[in-house]
């Protein structure tokens, strides 16, 4: 922890956010959902930014930066941008010379999109829990079956997961709740369930979570949030934060964990 009490590193901070932010009341807590989401904007971003995107006065995510133990946002945002020292992205300013060289032409779109993809790709890296990891690849290796839910922008993830356990020759069923059937009872004693969801979760997803879990079937998440809810199911979480572009968010680095997590459950399993 710092002098003021706040927290050292990243890891730091992900664990004072998943240990505050069940207790928040309301604004607080859209700050710590926001920020959950969003830590790669903290270090370029201003506190009215920060509170304009979680939808709360500057002066509410000032409060939260101080439950978080930092005397203010300036002292969070450093925090930030000590640990991009030498590899953060001056992301404004080569979004502006894009712009500037030709806005809204498709070559232009590409540039933001694949930066966008390549920041994702950079926290992925930084970011990613190895032993949260080597648990999910243990529990799916070890499942007799695994049954995979992605709902909606979670779909094109889930999807390519049950492709590759079927190359693989690892059994998987992938739910997609077609005509509100979520074949919970096609989940046995001996699977696991791979829950791929993001802010604003899905009902479906969450439903299917909580049902398998009080069954005492194990759950892995691949979701975008320390404060996910599905923390709370008792999930092994892989949290993954994509860089967005306007209304669009980046599946770069989900896929890329996605792909990781589904070679290493196929080797684990040859190898077993």
């Amino acid at each position: 922890m710092s002098e003021s009490g706040g927290p050292q590193t990243i890891k730091e901070f992900e664990d004072r956010l998943l240990e505050v932010a069940g207790g928040l009341p309301k604004r607080l807590k859209q700050c710590a959902d926001y920020v959950a989401g969003n830590k790669d904007r903290i270090a370029v971003s201003t506190v009215a930014e920060m509170a304009e995107g979680a939808e709360v006065q500057p002066s509410a995510f000032m409060r939260f930066c101080q439950i978080m133990g930092f005397s203010g946002f300036s002292e969070m945002q450093k925090l930030f941008r000590e640990s991009f020292v030498g590899g953060w992205p001056d992301y404004s300013t080569r979004l502006q010379h894009l712009r500037e060289k030709a806005e809204g032409s498709p070559s232009a779109l590409l540039a933001e999109f694949v930066e966008a993809g390549r920041l994702s790709l950079e926290n992925l890296v930084k970011t990613v829990d190895p032993l949260a990891m080597e648990a999910a690849v243990k529990q799916l290796s070890e499942a007799r079956m695994i049954h995979i839910i992605g709902l909606r922008r979670s779909f094109p993830v889930a999807s390519y997961m049950a492709y590759a356990f079927e190359k693989m020759g690892v059994p998987a069923m992938l739910h997609s709740v077609v005509g509100r059937l979520d074949n919970h009872h096609a989940i046995r004693e001996g699977d696991a369930l791979l829950a791929v969801t993001f802010s604003p979760y899905s009902t479906e997803t969450l439903d299917l979570v909580e049902q398998v879990r009080a069954r005492g079937i194990p759950v892995v998440a691949v979701t975008d949030t320390v404060v996910s809810p599905l923390r709370r199911m008792g999930a092994t979480l892989l949290s993954v934060s994509e860089v967005d572009f306007g209304a669009f968010r980046s599946l770069s680095a989900t896929l890329c964990l996605a792909i990781t997590l589904s070679v290493a459950v196929g080797t684990a399993r040859q190898d077993g």
